[in-house]
C-alpha cells in the first residue's frame, strides 16, 4: 500500500482560501504485508472459539494488522484502516477493544475481532500521539502521550466519541482511495506515510466527555506505563525523568531522576512498585517508587535503548534498541545475554509464551526463542556477561572470558513485509513517477492508472 496526496486552493479565484489535502491509496499487489517500519505490537490471547492467539502490528504506513499465529505460521485475518499517518502505539483493553494512536494527532477504537471496524475516535491531542499505556483486562483505563507534552487518561467506556459520518467515514474512503460513490479516485501524485507530513487538523474531543489531563510534561512524551490496577501511570521524554501520576486525578505524586538523556520505553510490575526505564543514554534503571529513588542501572546496549519487555514475575528484562540487539538481563544478578542481533533498530517488544515478537524500522515482523516461561534456560547455554552499572563501564566480556556472541542466529519465524518507499520524482509530464524502495529497487508508476509500468530493479 502507498498513500496519494494532492493539495489545491482550486480554480483560479485570487481569493485566499483554506488549502484542501486529497489522501488515497495506491494497493500493492499483495495488500496482507506491511510496507513500512512496524512501531507497535499488541498480542490478544485465546478468546476466539478456535483457541488461536492473534498479533496486532501497527505500522507506518498507518494501517494495522491481525494475524493468527500457528506454531509455524502468522496468518493476515484483518487490515484496520482509518489513520491518515504513523500508527505510532496499540494496547488492548479487555478482549475486543483495540486503541491505536497516530501522528495524525488521533486515538482510534477498534473492534478488534472484527474484519477492521473503527468504532470511535478520540481527538484531544494538539500533536503527534506517540505512546499509549493500558491497565489490566478488567479496567478501561488507557493513557495516552504525545509530542505536545500532553498526557490524558481516557476511561475508554466514558469517551463517547462515535465515528462521524460528515467527518470519520469521508477520511476513512478517501483513505481507502474510495469516494463516496464506491468510485476510484483520480490519481494526481504519489507518495508515503511520513511522520513529518501531518494531515490532520486538530479537532476537540466532543459529545461531552473530557479525559483527565496530567499537567506537568514541559516537552515531549515517547514512553508511558500503567499497573494492573490502572492506579499508577508512570511517564517519560525528552525532559530526561519519569514522571509517576495517579491516575484518578491526574495529579503528579514524584519525579525520578538519573537518565541523561531521553527516556524511551517504560515498564511497570504489576503491582505498580517497581519500574523499568529505558533511555537514548543506553542505560536500563530499575526504581523502587515506594522508596522513591533507582536500585539498578544495567550498561548493556552500545547505544539508545527503545524496547522493554519484562517476564511474568518481573525478574528478568528484554531490551532493543539502536544497537539492532535483544538482550536478556536478570534484574537481580545482573547476569546478561545477547539473544540475538538484526539488521534494524528495534521499536516493540512483545512477549509471547516461549517466544518474543520484534518489531523494528523494518517492514517485517521476526519471531526469537526467548525461554519466557524459564528464562535461566537461556544463561546455561553460556555466553553470559555481567551488565555494568556505567555507561562507560559497559561490560562486553562474557563470564568465559570472550566477547559476547548471539545465542541464536535465526527467527522461529518471520512476517515479511514489502520495502518502504523510501525516495520518489515526480516526472517532467506530471504522470510518471520514479520511485525507489528500502531494498534499492526503482519502479516507473503512471500514476493516472496506479500501476507499475517499469520495473528496473536494483
Amino acid at each position: 500500500m502507498h498513500r496519494v496526496g494532492s493539495a489545491s486552493n482550486g480554480n483560479n479565484s485570487t481569493r485566499p482560501r483554506k488549502e484542501k489535502r486529497l489522501t488515497y491509496v495506491l494497493n500493492d499487489s499483495d495488500d496482507t504485508k506491511h510496507c513500512a517500519g512496524i512501531n507497535c505490537l499488541a498480542l490478544l490471547t485465546s478468546v476466539s472459539s478456535d483457541g488461536s492467539d492473534y498479533l496486532f502490528t501497527g505500522s507506518r504506513d498507518g494501517r494495522l494488522k491481525r494475524w493468527v499465529l500457528d506454531v509455524d505460521r502468522a496468518t493476515c485475518s484483518a487490515t484496520f484502516e482509518s489513520h491518515v499517518d504513523w500508527v505510532n502505539d496499540a494496547v488492548l483493553v479487555g478482549d475486543s477493544t483495540l486503541v491505536s494512536c497516530s501522528s495524525d494527532t488521533n486515538l482510534k477504537l477498534w473492534n478488534a475481532l472484527s474484519f477492521g471496524t473503527c468504532t470511535r475516535t478520540l481527538r484531544q491531542h494538539s500533536d503527534y500521539v506517540t505512546c499509549l499505556a493500558a491497565a489490566g483486562k478488567n479496567s478501561n483505563i488507557v493513557a495516552s502521550g504525545g509530542l505536545g507534552g500532553e498526557v490524558f487518561i481516557w476511561d475508554i467506556e466514558s469517551a463517547i466519541a462515535p465515528v462521524s459520518k460528515s467527518n470519520d467515514a469521508t477520511g476513512d474512503e478517501s483513505s481507502n482511495g474510495i469516494n463516496g460513490s464506491g468510485n476510484l479516485l483520480p490519481l494526481t501524485s504519489l507518495r508515503t506515510i511520513n511522520s513529518n507530513d501531518n494531515m490532520s487538523m486538530h479537532t476537540t474531543q466532543t459529545q461531552g466527555y473530557i479525559p483527565i489531563s496530567a499537567k506537568g510534561h514541559k516537552d515531549s512524551v515517547y514512553a508511558l506505563a500503567m499497573n494492573e490496577s490502572g492506579t499508577i501511570l508512570v511517564s517519560g521524554g525528552t525532559e530526561k525523568v519519569v514522571r509517576v501520576w495517579d491516575t484518578r486525578s491526574g495529579s503528579k505524586t514524584l519525579k525520578l531522576r538519573g537518565h541523561t538523556d531521553n527516556i524511551r520505553a517504560l515498564l511497570l510490575d504489576s503491582s505498580g512498585r517497581y519500574c523499568l526505564s529505558g533511555s537514548s543514554d543506553s542505560m536500563i534503571r530499575l526504581w523502587d517508587i515506594g522508596q522513591q529513588r533507582c536500585v539498578h542501572s544495567y550498561a548493556v546496549h552500545t547505544d539508545s535503548v527503545w524496547a522493554l519487555a519484562s517476564t511474568p514475575t518481573f525478574s528478568h528484562v528484554y531490551s532493543g534498541g539502536r544497537d539492532f540487539s535483544l538482550y536478556l538481563t536478570d534484574l537481580q544478578t545482573r547476569e546478561s545475554s545477547l539473544l540475538c542481533t538484526g539488521e534494524h533498530p528495534i521499536l516493540q517488544l512483545a512477549l509471547h509464551d516461549d517466544n518474543i515478537w520484534v518489531a523494528s524500522t523494518d517492514s517485517s515482523v521476526r519471531r526469537w526463542h526467548a525461554e519466557g516461561c524459564n528464562p535461566e534456560k537461556i544463561f546455561q547455554r553460556g555466553n553470559s556477561f555481567l551488565a555494568g552499572n556505567l555507561s562507560f563501564s559497559r561490560a562486553r566480556v562474557s563470564l568465559e572470558g570472550s566477547t559476547p556472541v548471539p545465542v541464536y542466529k535465526e527467527p522461529t519465524l518471520t512476517i515479511l513485509g514489502t520495502p518502504a518507499i523510501v525516495q520518489h520524482e515526480v516526472l517532467n509530464n506530471k504522470r510518471h513517477v520514479l520511485t525507489k524502495d528500502a531494498s534499492g529497487s526503482v519502479k516507473l508508476w503512471e500514476i493516472t492508472k496506479g500501476v507499475v509500468i517499469e520495473d528496473y530493479g536494483k
